[in-house]
């Protein structure tokens, strides 16, 4: 209220008027016009101060406290909105002390000095809407800047810069809705009040538990964050000794003081459109606020766990809305977090019956969303962890439901981009379906070499890693049936030019039951597998793999040296055949490329000089009827003279062309086209000398000249 009303007040006062505390400060040496002038000098520049000091003071870090040298003739202090202050050198060297005093306030300055005055300068729209200025005076004789036109605002402002792209802000915590500001006081401990007051004492501890603090500034509010987090440890210790002390009407305080300080927006992602977070690769984004939220969790982990919990009162307060709230929080970068959620909702499912099938279809829906929308989640692993101790509990036979769950979202969770994130925890769920189920071992094993990846080299190892995991628990007939198709990409993944991959697979080999699923199966693995491995014992470009080839292809021929012989000896004779239709290929084409240099020879194209001669030859004369018919009897005859000649070549090729009707004749360029009419008109036709010379001759005869 005082704050309001002085704020009030220094709007209202004049800058150039005289107060008492100038008078007062005021040297009685110093004469009254000297005042009077540094009043007008003052207010003059109050205009310039404004436009220029207002975009300094609207970004302004915080300064909590700046000491030196004061002096009589130059003290100045500070309030600003919020948690800002700036900072400008005065004129007697000495340095600024600024105060935060609350939200809301205007920038002020007090002015005391030798002929100066004290007055005010600021909007109440808070920083970046207005602030005032310190100008230090030592006298009537200081200079004061005059208010610039257009050209001088320009000479301070930035010159023109390349835009450089920077990474985007990084969001350190969650926001919290922090509505107003509580000073918590630190209230008795249980041992230190009687029996019949410490429920009431606990309910009052759950609402000091409600107020929420701002942690993206570490120096606020420290004796109340104090409070809160000695508050939540006496919460859990109390819970943790004590019988009998959780009673009906504290399980909405319990469950809404869980659900204040934990069902809050959380932070953008880092990269919401690029790679997905990498935990050896990326920095996890850590909750600024989990000192409070760490014995949050723990305290109601401990009331669920409690033998006092009864699950029939909690129904009311832990329903579907609260489960799905839960789930949103999974998302959170924080890896503890994520940590304690895991926990939380195991607790859960494992305490409330009613809400198991929901809490299944929930994380189903997540899965979904994660598989066919967007790919990024950050709790994909610990949902999956939850999902790997839950599928260990199933009654057999398997329900349809849990089938379903397996082929449309287990499998396909295998083509994400970012499986390396949670692959242990999905091969684990995979192997506990087998294991309860070995007929959905088919399924699952053709499902994986659906979405066996082509050019992903990792991804290709933690396929192969979970192989062996289902081939360690695999039944010998359920082998049967996959075994064709299972060791086909296990011989492409033994050719593989990336040695981890081929290395990764020929480790097959050192597992004995594996070793033994081979050995009763060897006429049907063995010549799928034979040719990679022959091949790669000498071509492969790493030594390593050539020794575990050498090690594969001795237990071969350790297992069945026949059947080793017969698949060596295959193999040759294999070789040989591709060697001969290599061979055979080669020279087809060679034959090819013989008779079309031939036929290309026998054929007259005239070239580009015989044709420039050709055009050249063309004169101003007429070819008759008579030539053109004797030019193209002649080329009928070379042309049937030449086809005369490879009649016997072309004569079986060509039979089937025999029944089509003739093509017009592709008449030489050489040859003019003759038409009768043409010609007769020609031989007619008179030039006009003729006809001169015709008609003089007349005259003459006639004896009448022109």
């Amino acid at each position: 209220m005082k704050s309001l009303k002085n704020r009030v007040l220094s709007r209202t006062k004049s800058p150039s008027a005289d107060t008492p505390s100038s008078t007062a400060t005021t040297p009685q040496n110093q004469p009254q016009s000297a005042q009077s002038a540094a009043a007008a000098l003052a207010s003059s520049a109050s205009a310039a101060i404004k436009s220029t000091l207002s975009n300094k003071i609207a970004a302004a870090p915080l300064v909590q406290s700046i000491g030196g040298n004061k002096n009589q003739n130059s003290n100045s202090s500070y309030s600003t909105s919020g948690a800002s202050s700036v900072r400008e050198p005065s004129s007697g060297g000495g340095m600024f002390k600024p105060s935060t005093p609350g939200a809301g306030a205007v920038a002020s300055q007090n002015y005391s000095k030798s002929g100066g005055y004290e007055g005010s300068l600021g909007n109440s729209g808070g920083i970046g809407a207005g602030s005032g200025n310190s100008l230090g005076t030592s006298g009537a004789g200081r200079e004061v800047p005059k208010a610039g036109g257009p050209l001088s605002r320009l000479k301070g402002a930035p010159k023109d810069t390349i835009p450089i792209s920077k990474a985007p802000r990084r969001q350190r915590s969650s926001r919290f809705h922090v509505t107003e500001r509580v000073e918590l006081e630190k209230l008795p401990s249980f041992k230190d009040v009687p029996a019949s007051e410490r429920h009431d004492l606990f309910i009052r501890k759950i609402a000091q538990c409600n107020v929420l603090f701002d942690f993206n500034d570490p120096l606020l509010d420290l004796k109340g964050k104090e409070v809160k987090k000695q508050t939540l440890s006496e919460l859990v210790d109390y819970i943790s000794n004590n019988r009998g002390v959780i009673t009906e009407p504290l399980y909405p305080e319990i469950v809404g003081m869980f659900g204040t300080n934990l069902f809050r927006t959380t932070p953008p992602s880092v990269n919401p459109y690029g790679d997905a977070f990498d935990p050896e690769e990326d920095e996890p984004v850590l909750e600024l606020a989990w000192p409070h939220l760490q014995i949050v969790y723990e305290f109601f982990l401990r009331f669920i766990e409690s033998p006092d919990f009864n699950t029939n009162t909690a129904k009311k307060f832990i329903d579907q809305h609260f489960i799905l709230q839960l789930l949103e929080l999974f998302d959170i970068e924080d890896p503890r977090e994520r940590d304690f959620l895991k926990t939380t909702l195991h607790r859960i499912y494992g305490k409330f019956l009613n809400l198991r099938a929901f809490i299944r279809r929930s994380i189903n829906n997540v899965f979904f969303q994660f598989i066919y929308e967007n790919e990024r989640h950050n709790g994909i692993a610990e949902l999956l962890e939850i999902l790997g101790s839950i599928i260990n509990g199933f009654a057999l036979p398997l329900k349809e439901e849990h089938k379903v769950f397996l082929t449309r979202v287990l499998i396909p969770l295998h083509k994400a981009k970012s499986l390396t994130l949670y692959h242990p925890q999905l091969a684990y769920c995979v192997v506990q379906f087998l294991e309860k189920d070995p007929s959905l071992t088919e399924e699952v094993v053709c499902g994986l070499l659906r979405f066996w990846p082509k050019v992903n080299s990792p991804k290709e190892v933690m396929f192969l890693n979970e192989i062996e995991e289902i081939l360690d628990v695999i039944e010998p007939q359920e082998f049967v049936k996959i075994q064709v198709p299972l060791f086909q990409q296990i011989a492409r993944c033994v050719s593989s030019p990336h040695f981890q991959v081929a290395e990764r697979a020929l480790y097959y080999w050192n597992n004995d039951y594996i070793i033994n699923l081979i050995g009763d199966n060897a006429p049907v693995i063995l010549p799928i597998m034979f040719s990679s491995l022959y091949r790669n014992s000498k071509a492969h470009w790493n030594r390593t793999i050539h020794g575990l080839v050498y090690n594969a292809l001795k237990l071969f021929m350790e297992i069945s040296p026949k059947l080793f012989d017969e698949c060596t000896n295959k193999y040759k004779q294999n070789r040989q055949l591709e060697r001969k239709k290599q061979k055979d290929r080669e020279d087809m084409w060679a034959k090819l490329e013989t008779v079309a240099a031939s036929n290309a020879n026998k054929l007259h194209i005239p070239s580009l000089t015989e044709r420039a001669v050709s055009k050249n030859n063309i004169g101003p004369h007429y070819v008759s009827q008579a030539s053109a018919e004797a030019a193209n009897a002649a080329e009928e005859e070379a042309v049937k003279g030449a086809a005369g000649q490879n009649e016997d070549d072309l004569a079986s090729d060509l039979a089937h062309f025999d029944e089509r009707p003739t093509p017009q004749r592709v008449r030489r360029k050489s040859v003019l086209p003759v038409d009768e009419n043409v010609l007769s008109e020609l031989a007619r036709h008179k030039s006009l000398e003729d006809l001169l010379s015709k008609k003089k001759a007349e005259n003459e005869r006639q004896g009448n000249p022109e």
